[in-house]
């Protein structure tokens, strides 16, 4: 099994734990759970949501990115950083 298909299982478990764990905040929001106790769990998922973020956007920087720098298509190359920039610059707003 090569690196990408380790990476792509890795990310894929962790979107279907995600997903299991706002099944789980569905049920605590049906069930009228305590609301910080609800917020906790949230916080759990955004913290879990932004890993996979990271290992995605690494995984982006280590291929896409680095293809296109190393390339001679200097349109490519502008484009690969301009959307490298946009994500970070929405990060921030």
């Amino acid at each position: 099994m090569g690196k990408d298909q380790i990476e792509n299982q890795t990310i894929i478990r962790r979107l279907k734990s995600v997903e299991g764990h706002i099944r789980g905040i569905q049920k605590m929001v049906a069930e009228d759970a305590y609301c910080i106790d609800i917020v906790n769990q949230v916080q759990a998922v955004q913290k879990a949501l932004h890993k996979i973020n990271s290992l995605v956007l690494d995984r982006h920087l280590h291929t896409c990115v680095t293809t296109a720098i190393q390339g001679d298509d200097a349109d490519e190359r502008e484009r690969v950083i301009t959307e490298v920039l946009s994500v970070f610059n929405a990060k921030a707003k």
